[in-house]
């Protein structure tokens, strides 16, 4: 197989009870960034990572969008979105926070932004914030990451084989999905039903739509001469100009990737920030724990308004 693929289409069948979210579009370079935009009011702008979509926020989105502007895309290559192959794009982490910046500029918002950050999501959003401190009025921090790993720590093992072993990573990740189908009973403390098994492997039924979720972990980077360690340096080093803002930081205890040492690295940085950790949720705390963390965020909204 190649991976100059084209992209097959996405079938949403049986999942906009789910998801019943109306697609927005984004032309960015020639390519759709499908995005959810629901509600009115100070814009909340969620950032999801690898390898989950927009469908991952639903709950937030649901329980928001009656008193907010609620905004969540899926990064090129991952849910609704255009899926290029890599002839025409790089799925580098730089270029995630350009296409997430051009994506925010064609918004036009006027008020400052709530930034929701997950997983990777949380690098892309966190270097995007750091360009732009003048517009973020709020962060809202679930398990993951925007600096370089605490004390040096290595990535778990299985991480490590994607990354290094590209001949044993594409049939892993491309061929069997495995990235994407281990994160269903991994990332999540419960046994997930079977409509969100669904709803977060929807976009990734084929071969070259898999290629966002491989790439992804490829881009990690894990030494300075790698293609993306620069941004994420820059961005370890940045991060310390929003400790003027206000923080929420709602954690999976049982997160095999992003563990307590990430949750302590982010009190350590950010001492002033609001921070909670829970035994019972694994990474995926939006599946875990949706309704505590829903009662946790309207709270931390309402104690940090933002001005205009």
């Amino acid at each position: 197989m190649s991976l100059f693929q084209k992209a097959s289409p996405v079938d949403m069948d049986g999942l906009r009870q789910t998801y019943p979210f109306e697609s927005h579009y984004a032309n960015l370079n020639g390519h759709k960034y499908h995005y959810v935009d629901e509600g009115s009011g100070d814009p909340i702008l969620m950032v999801h990572g690898n390898p989950t979509w927009s469908f991952y926020f639903r709950e937030l989105i649901k329980g928001l969008k009656g008193t907010h502007r609620v905004i969540a895309p899926d990064h090129l290559g991952c849910g609704l979105s255009d899926k290029p192959s890599l002839k025409e794009y790089d799925f580098t982490l730089k270029s995630r926070v350009f296409d997430f910046e051009a994506f925010v500029e064609t918004l036009g918002l006027d008020r400052k932004i709530t930034l929701v950050v997950h997983d990777w999501g949380g690098m892309i959003g966190m270097a995007w914030a750091c360009r732009h401190l003048e517009q973020i009025g709020r962060l809202i921090i679930l398990n993951t990451a925007a600096f370089l790993p605490p004390h040096g720590k290595p990535l778990p093992l299985r991480l490590r084989l994607i990354r290094k072993l590209p001949w044993l990573a594409v049939p892993m990740v491309q061929g069997l999905n495995l990235f994407a189908l281990s994160a269903i009973f991994m990332a999540s403390n419960k046994k997930l039903p079977p409509i969100i098994r669904k709803g977060l492997l929807t976009p990734y039924g084929s071969w070259h739509n898999r290629l966002a979720t491989l790439k992804f972990v490829q881009d990690i980077p894990l030494y300075e001469t790698d293609a993306s360690y620069d941004m994420v340096e820059t961005t370890d080093r940045m991060i310390g100009g929003l400790s003027h803002i206000p923080m929420l930081i709602l954690w999976g205890a049982k997160d095999f990737v992003f563990d307590r040492d990430y949750y302590k690295e982010w009190v350590r940085r950010f001492p002033e920030a609001t921070a909670k950790i829970y035994e019972d949720a694994g990474h995926y705390i939006l599946e875990d724990i949706p309704e505590r963390v829903l009662e946790e965020i309207r709270m931390f909204l309402k104690e940090h308004p933002v001005a205009p």
